[in-house]
């Protein structure tokens, strides 16, 4: 008799399975390099999907296709309006393929169904934003010169040729806030997403294509972090826009560095929940997992270390430990799945290494601490339990550095000086969280938090505001007026006051 995961798998009818292609070009075209790819579903070890793992000379194909499109075609010319219906129209492409692409992102990195069903309208919406800052891109700068002597026309002209390069773990919208600005700013794109995740992006470059961007302003290869590599050094790129972890991201930092490339990078965190002494422990229940341990603790900017009150620890502990506890661990196509699988094999291991040091180092485990094991089908899935970890130091590992897994450290202290000092003990800057009843209270907490973003009693991501981090989290910006800044270069054309109009 079938599992009920496998029968589950057995009947889907995906687009995109095992594929020879790339992008390149405004066509789907054989890839030069002979290797390939597995796509494994980590929920059950099966191998369900393929694609090539392209060559230099893919890189240079697509690379050569961006230039073109670039020096010589119409996308750069237009006018932001104009590109902007076409954003527009590549959102509504988007949104008719969301239930292929939500069941392609969770075959392909374990993201519970209920998490990738918003992948599609939450692409769609970056898009559509984007759209809404073509007026910001036309409109007239003329800056007067303070002595008087003249005026100064401020051009916001595209970067050129982009190298975008995406993680695992949110693969469609970790691209989506690459590719919208940068397509609104004028530029053309090379695409490469994660290994792991090769075949859900596909369904972005359809809507691309039926949306009818012209030939050669977006592409995409696939292939392993080599390829990345070699995009981010090709001799045609302009820029490059990196998500992923952070000894990654200063490889590219320091090869974009040697050759004065522009780069955004958005990297690694180890956010922290500030719990003041007022908090409303029921609300902050009900924001946990979404605000700690979101797609199964695989989300860059979420707090997992909760920074409790002395004289409320144990409550705190009490409630994340019954509230992880209850969160359903099992198939990530099952809609009532909280938690899935560790995106990889090699993810896995690293979840229960810490988990491991966790134990040795002292640390108390109030509900998970091992790997999962589970039945029906998932027996050889990627599972570690969903974890809650009490009188944790500020020395341990597991509240020093990124898990990148369902593992919640809870701290102790003693009066607000010392939480700000452990919410910045970190080497990190990327997230973070004040949950508290007082307002005022709480926004002055949030202000001495070093990241690039808090949240109060809540976190989630706005389109319209900068998201990025600092220190060891990462260079620049995306999202707002700021993210597409990212793509734009800057001319000042200077003239005498009497040459307006001419």
């Amino acid at each position: 008799m079938t599992s009920p995961a496998l029968a589950a798998r057995a009947a889907l009818t995906l687009p995109y399975t095992h594929v020879e292609s790339m992008f390149i070009d405004g066509n789907w075209v054989a890839a030069d390099g002979t290797g390939r790819n597995q796509v494994t579903d980590p929920a059950t070890g099966q191998v369900w999907g393929s694609v090539p793992d392209g060559s230099d000379t893919d890189v240079d194909n697509a690379a050569g296709a961006a230039r073109r499109a670039f020096d010589t075609g119409p996308w750069p010319r237009l006018a932001p309006e104009e590109r902007a219906k076409y954003l527009l129209r590549i959102a509504d492409e988007v949104e008719r393929r969301a239930d292929v692409l939500a069941l392609t992102n969770t075959r392909e990195n374990g993201s519970p169904i209920a998490e990738s069903r918003g992948a599609a309208a939450n692409a769609a919406g970056i898009f559509r934003y984007f759209a809404t800052l073509a007026g910001y891109l036309g409109r007239e700068d003329v800056r007067p010169f303070p002595s008087g002597v003249g005026e100064s026309v401020v051009r916001r002209d595209p970067v050129g040729v982009c190298a975008l390069i995406a993680p695992w773990n949110f693969p469609i919208n970790l691209m989506v806030i690459k590719l919208a600005p940068a397509l609104l700013a004028g530029c053309t794109v090379v695409m490469k997403p994660a290994s792991p995740t090769p075949l859900s992006l596909r369904l972005i470059v359809d809507s691309v294509a039926a949306a009818g961007v012209p030939a050669g302003v977006v592409n995409m290869v696939t292939g392993s972090g080599r390829l990345g590599d070699a995009m981010v050094r090709h001799p045609l790129v302009d820029k490059v826009a990196f998500t992923g972890s952070t000894p990654v991201g200063r490889k590219i930092a320091s090869a974009a560095g040697a050759l004065l490339r522009p780069v955004t990078l958005e990297l690694g965190g180890k956010s922290s929940a500030i719990v003041l002494p007022d908090a409303d422990l029921d609300a902050m229940g009900g924001v946990l997992v979404r605000s700690c341990m979101r797609n199964t603790g695989q989300t860059c900017y979420i707090s997992t270390r909760i920074l409790a009150p002395a004289s409320r620890y144990g409550e705190v502990v009490d409630m994340a430990t019954a509230t992880i506890a209850a969160g359903r661990q099992g198939d990530p196509l099952d809609p009532a799945t909280v938690f899935g699988p560790a995106a990889t094999p090699a993810q896995f291991k690293t979840v229960m290494e810490y988990v491991a040091s966790g134990h040795a180092e002292g640390a108390r485990a109030t509900t998970g601490g091992r790997a999962a094991v589970l039945g029906g089908g998932l027996e050889n899935g990627c599972f570690v339990e969903p974890t809650v970890f009490a009188d944790v130091e500020p020395a341990m590992k597991i509240s020093r550095e990124e898990i990148f897994g369902p593992v919640l450290s809870i701290l102790k202290y003693d009066g607000i000086e010392e939480a700000i000092a452990l919410a910045n003990n970190t080497g990190f800057g990327l997230g973070g969280l004040v949950f508290g009843a007082d307002p005022t209270a709480a926004l002055a907490v949030a202000d001495r938090i070093d990241s690039g973003s808090v949240g109060i009693n809540f976190f989630a991501s706005n389109h319209s505001a900068p998201f990025g981090g600092r220190h060891d989290s990462g260079l620049g910006t995306e999202y707002g007026i700021e993210g597409l800044n990212a793509y734009l270069s800057y001319k000042s054309i200077h003239r005498r006051a009497s040459a307006r109009g001419v």
